[in-house]
């Protein structure tokens, strides 16, 4: 029988190694990887195409959610489990929107991680019981149903890797350099950015990305 393929994502080392060690209790599962961004979440799925990948919402360079959002994309087989601090129904709806099959508290992991990891392989949903409360079926499908989407949702894949890059407090050129495309495309995305978003400089804008959980 073939094991089940992991692929681990947080920016502490620490942390990553503690979840690896509950993980490995499990003799039919392998931790492929392990990533400590969520761009290099992206490129390890799409090379490894983990069965499940376990990622920390608050990463560095692109967060947790945004990150889920494309590897559900290019790798549709590859189901996410995300982690987070946070309980509040905001974060919970957009990993869910995001295409998250499952949202645990990491205060949770120790006891709730094995559990978790394995009904999200199967197909399944999967919270903690502070976010299940939160979650209720009704809800769930009201959100999923209405159709309401705020400003950033309007944000394309790449404005939204910009988006949290220049929120991170990185250069045009920095942004340019690491996404490979120049500088004044940059900064096409970076004024449409603003407009669609209605916020008028780089504080509002930053202000706005740790509203919406992007940076801490």
């Amino acid at each position: 029988m073939a094991k089940l393929r992991l692929l681990l994502g947080d920016d502490h080392t620490l942390v990553r190694q503690g979840l690896r060690k509950i993980l490995e209790e499990r003799p039919e599962w392998e931790v492929v990887a392990e990533v400590g961004d969520g761009r290099e979440a992206i490129r390890k799925a799409v090379a490894l195409r983990p069965d499940v990948a376990v990622l920390d919402v608050g990463m560095p360079l692109l967060n947790g959610i945004d990150a889920t959002q494309q590897i559900v994309r290019k790798v549709p087989e590859t189901r996410v489990l995300m982690l987070s601090m946070h309980s509040d129904e905001a974060y919970v709806t957009r990993a869910l929107q995001a295409g998250a099959t499952g949202y645990m508290l990491k205060d949770s992991a120790g006891k709730d991680l094995l559990k978790g990891v394995a009904a999200v392989a199967a197909g399944q949903s999967y919270f903690s019981p502070a976010v299940a409360r939160l979650m209720l079926d009704d809800y769930v499908r009201r959100v999923a149903g209405s159709g309401v989407a705020d400003r950033y949702e309007t944000l394309s894949e790449r404005e939204r890797e910009i988006f949290q890059l220049v929120a991170e407090g990185r250069t045009n050129k920095e942004v340019a350099e690491l996404l490979q495309i120049s500088p004044a495309t940059v900064e096409t995305h970076r004024a449409r950015i603003l407009q669609k978003l209605d916020i008028h400089n780089t504080a509002e804008l930053v202000l706005y990305a740790v509203r919406k959980g992007v940076i801490s």
